[in-house]
C-alpha cells in the first residue's frame, strides 16, 4: 500500500518541482526586464511643428530601436514652432528637440545658464526667403522697394529683414511690411493682397503646393543665405539639466539620431515609413516632397559634404551670432560654444551622409 502511494504521489512531486523551475525562472525574466527598463533613460523630445517628412530621422531612430539600443526610451511630441523648441526646453517641459539655433543665441544673449545647446546641427543652411510671384515685377532684391512685403511678427525672416537691407545696402524705409498671421502669407500672396512674402522656404513651399501653385515655375524665391545672411538653422538641441546629468544618454541621443539620418538620406521611402508609423494622417506625398526638399536646400551643402553632418565651422557660427546680435539688437554676444558643442558627436567617418533621391 505504502509503494502504491508512493508510486501516485511522485509525478505530483515532480510536476509541482517543475512548476516551481518555472515559476522562478519567469519570476526571474521579469524581474531582469524591469530592472533593464529602469536603467533606460527617459528622453521628452519635442519636434519644431507638427509631423512633417523632414522629422523622419527622428522616427526612424525609434522604429528601428536605435534609441533603444542607446539605453534611451525617447519620447517625440509635434511642436509649436523652431523658435519654441527652446523655450519648451527652458521651461523644464522637455529635455532636448529640435528647433532653431538662432534662437538659442537669442536666449543665451541674456540666460546663457538656461539657453539649450545645439549638440547636432541638422540644417545647414537657413530656411529664411523671400517669395514672390513671376508676374509681381520683382525680379532683384532692389525692387522689394516700394513694394508690399507679408510678414507674421516675432519670426526670424520678418526680424531680420533690416539687416537683410542694410547688408545689401537696400533702403529700408521704401519697403512697407503688411503683419500677418503665418497662416495668412500664402493666401494672400496668391490673391495678390500682398507683392511678397517672408517666410521659411521649406515650409511656404509646401503651402503653395497645398494650395495648388506650382512653386517653382510660377514664383520667384530669394533666399536669404544667397544675399550675405550666411546663418545656420535648425538641429537637435538639449537642455543644459541633461548635458550635466547625463552626458552618456546626450551622446545615445546624437549616434541614434545620426544613424537615422544616414540611412534616410539613402532611403526616403524608408523614412516616410517610420513617418507614417508615428501620424498615420500625413499626406505621405506631399511630406515625402519635404523630406527631400530638406536634404536638397537645407542639408546638403560643401561644407557638411566636408565637416560631415552634424558639425559646424566654429568662424561661421561666430559670424552668424554677429548677424542675430545686430538684427535683434541683443546687449551681449554668445561665444560659439556657448550655443554649440560637438563634444557628442560620433567620428567623421560615421557622419558621412551620402543623399541619394529614389
Amino acid at each position: 500500500m505504502k509503494k502504491f502511494f508512493a508510486d501516485a504521489i511522485q509525478p505530483l512531486i515532480q510536476e509541482t518541482m517543475m512548476l516551481a523551475r518555472v515559476s522562478a525562472a519567469l519570476l526571474g525574466v521579469a524581474l531582469f526586464a524591469g530592472t533593464a527598463n529602469a536603467q533606460e533613460t527617459t528622453i521628452k523630445f519635442t519636434l519644431g511643428w507638427k509631423t512633417q517628412g523632414s522629422d523622419a530621422a527622428f522616427f526612424y531612430a525609434k522604429d528601428h530601436g536605435f534609441f533603444k539600443a542607446e539605453g534611451l526610451n525617447v519620447v517625440i511630441d509635434q511642436g509649436e514652432g523652431s523658435g519654441a523648441t527652446v523655450t519648451r526646453i527652458m521651461s523644464g517641459a522637455y529635455d532636448a528637440g529640435f528647433g532653431d539655433v538662432n534662437a538659442i543665441i537669442q536666449n543665451a544673449s541674456t540666460k546663457p545658464q538656461d539657453a539649450p545647446v545645439m549638440v547636432y546641427m541638422i540644417w545647414n543652411q537657413p530656411p529664411f526667403a523671400i517669395v514672390t510671384k513671376k508676374t509681381s515685377g520683382i525680379n532683384t532684391i532692389k525692387d522689394f522697394e516700394g513694394h508690399t512685403l507679408g510678414g507674421a511678427q516675432g519670426t526670424p525672416t520678418t526680424r531680420l529683414l533690416p539687416v537683410f537691407a542694410q547688408k545689401n545696402k537696400l533702403e529700408g524705409e521704401k519697403i512697407k511690411i503688411s503683419n500677418m498671421a503665418p497662416n495668412l502669407q500664402e493666401p494672400m500672396l496668391i490673391k495678390g493682397d500682398i507683392d511678397a512674402a517672408l517666410v521659411f522656404n521649406i515650409t511656404s513651399y509646401f503651402n503653395l503646393v497645398l494650395n495648388r501653385q506650382d512653386p517653382d515655375k510660377d514664383y520667384k524665391w530669394f533666399q536669404f543665405g544667397d544675399y550675405g545672411l550666411d546663418l545656420y538653422s535648425n538641429g537637435v538641441m538639449v537642455s543644459r539639466k541633461l548635458l550635466a546629468s547625463n552626458p552618456k544618454a546626450v551622446a545615445g541621443l546624437v549616434r541614434a539620431v545620426n544613424k537615422g539620418m544616414i540611412a534616410i538620406a539613402k532611403d526616403q521611402n524608408a523614412g516616410m515609413k517610420a513617418a507614417v508609423n508615428y501620424d498615420n494622417l500625413i499626406n505621405v506625398e506631399v511630406e515625402k516632397r519635404r523630406l527631400q526638399y530638406s536634404f536638397d536646400k537645407l542639408i546638403v551643402s560643401p561644407e557638411m559634404k566636408e565637416i560631415g553632418v552634424g558639425d559646424v565651422k566654429d568662424d561661421r557660427m561666430a559670424r552668424a551670432i554677429g548677424i542675430i546680435v545686430e538684427g535683434y539688437q541683443l546687449a551681449r554676444a554668445p561665444t560659439p560654444a556657448e550655443i554649440f558643442s560637438r563634444e557628442f558627436l560620433p567620428p567623421r567617418a560615421e557622419r558621412e551622409l551620402v543623399y541619394t533621391a529614389n
